[in-house]
């Protein structure tokens, strides 16, 4: 009796702290035409304290979207455009000697701000990647003998373009991950493209305000770490991360030869808290199964090594975490 008080009460706090959700959306929807999923999932990321990886071909408002968000958030927004030639210190930062103070001092790198977009991060070397990835697992970032802790909230979000594979530096599967979600984007529907041509032939530019500050983001990361997840809830997220690893005691002896690695516990600490963030975005104080199946495919898909006998047969990670949702009970 005593939790089903706590739940309610969980969910009138809930139902209180979660009102920014939709002015966010609301925002969001005046500048992106549909693209409801790629919106949760940023929202899942901020709320998660998670790094988003986008992947889609160009001109699908990757870019606007996240733009967008760090517009309505009161928040330092930088972007970094990822070339061949770019070295980790134009990420990270460096150091310059100031004639005047004859002295060496630190020049602070794009990577200093809460929201940082890295726009098409395969396109630079590995020592690039690596920076921004470490300074994305540590929060802190060392220029010479100092090290700096990096803003709070801290978001990156990349972008990667899956069409063009000549100059480009695909991210090895140790650093992909790191990032919390990795989430594909399609192509708008028919009704939603004449939209976008209806809004950008009329050369009407909307403008966002902030509607949030960073504060009120923290406060907010705090309610939805209070989000109640079951025990039955717990082992369901075991459950699926163990069959990407051991699918026949799963009775997925099909795709056992697909896979040639499972999911790290990662996955399954990703899994229990972008199902949380998915549970406080429908203003619920509690996760239900269908919520962590809401964010299987996104936290899953880039944590699941395929053999070459899944690329001959063009076996995808997205079949087979949907065999494995389809057969893992529910509870």
């Amino acid at each position: 009796m005593a939790e089903s008080i706590d739940i309610s009460q969980l969910n009138q706090l809930i139902e209180r702290q979660s009102s920014f959700v939709t002015n966010l959306m609301a925002g969001m929807d005046q500048v992106i035409v549909g693209q409801r999923h790629l919106v949760e999932s940023l929202l899942i990321g901020l709320l998660s304290d998670g790094h988003v990886l986008l992947e889609g071909v160009p001109g699908l408002a990757k870019t606007l979207a996240i733009k967008t968000l760090a517009q309505l958030v009161e928040a330092k927004f930088s972007r970094i455009q990822f070339t061949p030639d770019l070295l980790p210190a134009d990420v990270t930062g460096t150091m310059i000697y100031s004639q005047r103070d004859e002295r060496f001092m630190v020049e602070k790198g794009p990577v200093f701000a809460n929201f940082v977009l890295a726009d098409e991060i395969n396109r630079a070397p590995a020592k690039v990647q690596s920076a921004l990835l470490e300074a994305m697992q540590e929060r802190e970032v060392t220029i010479g003998k100092e090290t700096f802790q990096l803003p709070r909230p801290f978001l990156v979000l990349a972008t990667q373009n899956p069409i063009e594979q000549e100059g480009t530096y695909p991210l090895p599967e140790a650093q992909v991950d790191r990032f919390m979600l990795k989430v594909v984007i399609d192509y708008p529907k028919l009704e939603e493209e004449k939209r976008i041509i209806r809004q950008n032939i009329t050369g009407e530019r909307t403008s966002v305000r902030p509607v949030m500050s960073t504060k009120e983001i923290e406060d907010a990361r705090g309610v939805v770490r209070q989000v109640y997840i079951d025990e039955k809830i717990e082992q369901y997220i075991a459950d699926i991360v163990f069959a990407t690893r051991y699918p026949e005691k799963y009775g997925l002896k099909d795709i056992k030869d697909y896979v040639e690695f499972g999911a790290s516990p990662r996955a399954s600490i990703n899994l229990a808290l972008a199902a949380r963030a998915y549970a406080f975005l429908k203003r619920r104080g509690y996760v239900i199964p269908e919520d962590v199946r809401a964010v299987a495919h996104d936290v899953l898909r880039h944590r699941i090594g395929l053999t070459y006998e899944a690329e001959a047969n063009d076996v995808t990670a997205e079949e087979i975490v949907s065999k494995i949702l389809n057969k893992v009970e529910v509870p």
